[in-house]
């Protein structure tokens, strides 16, 4: 079990490079991977069960505890990122199964990854966590009504059943995992060190099954949509932190903003347009999983030198 624990974290601790290997490895072979294209909303609901067992009580009242920085989290995340989604989509020459890809990963909640970068980064990680579970929490009527809002332009858009999916493929898969946490605590305690691993191969099946699917989309436009997933996420980052500076909350906090609204729960805006609209529509959220796994590494890195430098740069007092 030590043994499966220890290389659970390896492939945790370089989840950026599978993503990275096996996007290429679809790319290049595309019918290897083609089939696991009807199991990527199962998939992804084993990534939110994981996400249940993960979560405590504590975690849920952490958002009662503090409930203005809470709030400002969330409004950071469903208001810059389908904002910014929407303009890069309506600015920039993309076709319109590409543009409801950057606004479904720009509706979506925050990713899970972005607590561990926010630890990482010395930042405020119980905000962290807190943000991404009322996020994901208010996900099923938020996320529909978002893309309804900002992508009817492009394509019809069921609101309904877009409600539906995210409660089967989010909330019923994490409090399935919080009931199998409260009924079997020593079973769950004892495979929660193999739950990246099992993470890992879910995420990095989802995006070989898209780069597949889309491989002769991506040899065209794939450049292109790298490039306006760069901005989106780079704009995430850099606003969500001047969100937070905005209403002077401290930096710690102002770090765990930033990531949380920067990194996108992206394997849903995958399952959701795989689910609802065409494979091309995927491809965003695919581009994005792989980019911010890379993104977030190098600003936690970042932000967490700056903090050391600052604690070595500051004065002593002499007594």
């Amino acid at each position: 079990m030590k043994a499966l624990e220890k290389f659970s974290n390896f492939v945790g601790n370089t989840f950026a490079v599978w993503v990275l290997l096996f996007a290429a490895l679809a790319f290049y072979n595309p019918n290897a991977f083609t089939w696991i294209a009807p199991y990527i909303v199962p998939l992804l609901g084993i990534v939110m069960f994981g996400m249940g067992l993960t979560l405590s009580v504590n975690d849920f009242k952490e958002i009662f505890k503090r409930p203005t920085e809470v709030l400002i989290g969330v409004v950071a995340q469903f208001l810059i990122m389908p904002l910014v989604a929407f303009l890069l989509a309506h600015y920039l020459p993309v076709s319109r199964e590409v543009a409801l890809g950057i606004i479904l990963v720009g509706c979506c909640p925050g990713g899970t990854a972005s607590n561990v970068m926010t630890y990482l980064a010395k930042g405020d990680t119980a905000l962290s966590v807190a943000v991404t579970s009322a996020s994901t929490i208010l996900a099923p009527i938020v996320t529909p009504s978002l893309i309804l809002l900002l992508a009817g332009k492009w394509l019809s858009v069921s609101a309904a059943s877009l409600f539906w999916s995210i409660v089967e493929v989010v909330l019923i898969p994490i409090i399935l995992g919080l009931i199998a946490q409260a009924l079997f605590q020593k079973q769950v305690k004892a495979c929660i060190p193999v739950l990246p691993l099992v993470s890992v191969i879910a995420i990095v099946a989802i995006v070989a099954a898209v780069v597949g699917q889309n491989q002769q989309a991506i040899a065209k436009s794939g450049l292109a949509i790298f490039f306006i997933v760069v901005v989106h996420n780079g704009l995430g980052l850099l606003l969500g932190y001047w969100f937070a500076k905005l209403f002077r909350l401290s930096v710690p906090k102002q770090k765990a903003i930033s990531i949380e609204v920067g990194m996108q729960n992206s394997g849903l805006g995958a399952a959701l347009a795989t689910a609802h609209f065409s494979p091309l529509a995927a491809v965003p959220s695919a581009i994005f999983s792989v980019w911010h796994n890379i993104s977030g590494p190098i600003v936690a890195t970042y932000f967490r030198k700056k903090s050391e430098k600052e604690k070595v740069d500051q004065p002593t007092i002499s007594a």
